[in-house]
């Protein structure tokens, strides 16, 4: 029994420090993808505009 004693508060700081590492690296994985989703979509539009215009004009040029 006291070798549980002994070992069970660094058991659960460990555990608790998996789940903080674990969250952390959900929420940058999480974050990443919504970067590359929002780089796409911008990807996407600027080339929208590039070719709605045949006319010749650029847009914002005079």
């Amino acid at each position: 029994m006291e070798y549980i004693a002994v070992l069970l508060p660094s058991v659960v700081v460990g555990l608790l420090f998996w789940f903080a590492m674990k969250s952390i690296f959900n929420a940058d994985k999480s974050e990443r993808q919504a970067e590359a989703r929002a780089r796409a979509e911008a990807e996407e539009r600027a080339q929208g505009h590039d070719t709605e215009r045949t006319d010749g004009h650029f847009p914002g040029a005079n």
